[in-house]
């Protein structure tokens, strides 16, 4: 899963956007997704961007979506000072947290970002080597009598 959280829609969180959206659309087989949370004072405003931007974009695979109130929802503690912040988890495990103050979101972060999405979509269906996987059976007789 990447999530992105915003406190201003520009041109740099659109490009991040859209490539990770085009990232996601390649990797539904892996069940990846992502989506982006615009954190506004005034939601209503900021409706009709996100809506152009998807359109004009053509995002398809990542929601875009407004939480109402810069601080942004507290069980994901935004840091303060992130204009941008990312996160990226596999299962429960955050694989990448990446905060951005204002200006810093630039084409060359834009790209770090896009290639940390490896990280989340590495195969972990192997086990490791000194353990062995769980497996619980049940099994159930049936008598008849």
């Amino acid at each position: 899963m990447v999530a992105v959280f915003a406190r201003e829609v520009t041109d740099d969180l659109t490009s991040l956007v859209k490539q990770i959206d085009e990232i996601v659309g390649k990797n539904e087989d892996k069940k990846m997704a992502s989506f982006l949370v615009v954190l506004a004072e005034d939601a209503d405003a900021v409706a009709p961007e996100l809506e152009a931007i998807a359109d004009k974009q053509k995002i398809t695979n990542t929601p875009l979506t407004i939480f109402d109130g810069t601080a942004g929802p507290p069980s994901y503690k935004i840091a303060k000072d992130a204009d941008v912040t990312v996160l990226m988890w596999k299962g429960l495990d955050v694989k990448v947290n990446v905060a951005l103050g204002k200006g810093e979101l630039k084409a060359d972060s834009i790209k770090k970002i896009v290639a940390q999405t490896a990280e989340i979509l590495k195969d972990s269906g192997d086990a490791p080597k000194d353990k062995k996987p769980k497996v619980k059976v049940k099994v159930e007789a049936k008598t008849d009598k």
